[in-house]
């Protein structure tokens, strides 16, 4: 049970103590940091290798792929019980079993090559990967200011592009190289971050919490746009996410080396630029960062939708993937507009409403898929152009009192 400000004892150290020089254990930063490394990683193995695993090992088809997406946002969608593990569980250790979680779902992958054993070992990642985020997002948003929260982010993206960038290293290496089977691959990345989780538990300082959070589901009306954003970013994402990548498999015959090679050009990208894009959303504000991403996102869907070189396409997924670092801006829109208590059970809460249409999209998709793979970039459009209006109604200065410039803003919770 996390302990209240009165309850603190000198084994617990503040995130904001201006007094103390902390070690590198003792600062929260560097733990929001490790582990993002390590789910970074991890994930990017089991994204890499997924597409090309389960044509070659499982014989999906988009209906199956779209089965499996589908399945694995399922934990997303059921984010908002976050909450109630809150209660009985601290944050940060919350944090660490979710990543874990998401380790031993990662390891067990190679060993269940077919169409229900890869939806369990999916939906097993999937349930540490989503708290995981949720928890990650809530923490970074208590323990950061707002000045610093935008450099921040984009910073935790570079060390993101890190972690990739080593987990294609590995797999170009050990299957190319080496031509260690999926199996082992899977197992070893698992098993590592398995372990290294549990080194982070126990030399990291157990950290206080901020400020109490409020441990109840809560929704509030001024915090409408916020949530509409974060809904058409879910519907969005997973295009790109399922979508894109099967396209360069299916369509254009790519290999696991040609996707790693992509994933590397992706994180490369993120590693020069994401933490600048972090300072650029601090200097520009959220309004007009997130009005040239949906922008740029309209050219790019258009783009797949019509794309027949695998060079061409490559590109455009390498430009998708760069844009999605300015979706920092949503998130830091929210810490600016938000009670600083609502934010654990508020985090909670968006991820479900992330994932509302990434559990059904990727199924209807995939059906869609089969009849015309044009039609299902196209609907990639339309969720762009409504974001695109969405990112107008920003104040060009959001305060918890200035949260919209048109629609509804008094701070009245609702639930």
């Amino acid at each position: 049970m996390q302990k209240d400000a009165a309850d603190l004892t000198q084994d617990d150290i503040l995130p904001e103590n201006p007094d103390q020089v902390l070690s590198f254990w003792q600062e929260p930063k560097y733990l929001l940091l490790s582990m993002v490394f390590l789910m970074s990683f991890g994930f990017g193995v089991w994204q890499v290798l997924l597409n090309n695993f389960v044509i070659e090992r499982a014989n999906f088809t988009g209906v199956e792929i779209g089965i499996l997406q589908s399945l694995r946002e399922v934990p997303g969608f059921l984010a908002f019980t976050a909450i109630f593990v809150l209660l009985i569980l601290r944050e940060q250790y919350f944090a660490l079993l979710s990543l874990a979680i998401m380790a031993l779902g990662v390891a067990l992958t190679g060993f269940l090559p077919f169409e229900y054993g890869l939806y369990f070992t999916t939906v097993v990642m999937s349930i540490g990967f989503h708290y995981f985020e949720t928890i990650n997002k809530s923490l970074t948003l208590q323990w950061l200011d707002k000045d610093e929260a935008p450099h921040f982010m984009g910073r935790a993206l570079s060390i993101k592009a890190v972690a990739s960038l080593s987990a294609y290293g590995i797999i170009l290496l050990g299957m190319s190289v080496f031509h260690i089977d999926y199996q082992w691959m899977y197992l070893a990345v698992g098993g590592f971050v398995f372990i290294a989780t549990i080194v982070l538990y126990k030399k990291f300082t157990h950290f206080a919490p901020v400020s109490v959070q409020r441990k109840h589901l809560l929704m509030r009306k001024s915090y409408w746009l916020y949530y509409f954003l974060v809904f058409l970013s879910g519907a969005r994402r997973q295009i790109f996410v399922v979508f894109a990548g099967f396209m360069m498999v299916e369509k254009f015959g790519y290999t696991v080396r040609d996707i790693s090679l992509l994933f590397i050009v992706n994180y490369l990208f993120n590693f020069f630029f994401a933490a600048k894009i972090g300072k650029f959303i601090g200097v520009v504000g959220e309004r007009k960062a997130l009005i040239f991403e949906y922008l740029g996102l309209i050219c790019v869907f258009l783009g797949y939708a019509f794309v027949t070189h695998p060079y061409l396409a490559a590109g455009l997924y390498v430009v998708d993937h760069l844009f999605f670092a300015l979706a920092i801006a949503v998130t830091t829109y929210f810490q600016k507009i938000a009670d600083k208590q609502d934010i654990a059970a508020t985090a909670s809460v968006s991820f479900t409403i992330n994932h509302i249409a990434a559990v059904v999209i990727p199924a209807l998709l995939g059906i869609l898929w089969v009849v015309s793979p044009t039609s299902v970039f196209l609907v990639g459009v339309g969720f762009a152009v409504l974001s695109l209006i969405c990112s107008f109604n920003i104040p060009a200065h959001p305060t918890e009192t200035n949260a919209v410039v048109w629609g509804y803003r008094k701070p009245i919770e609702i639930s």
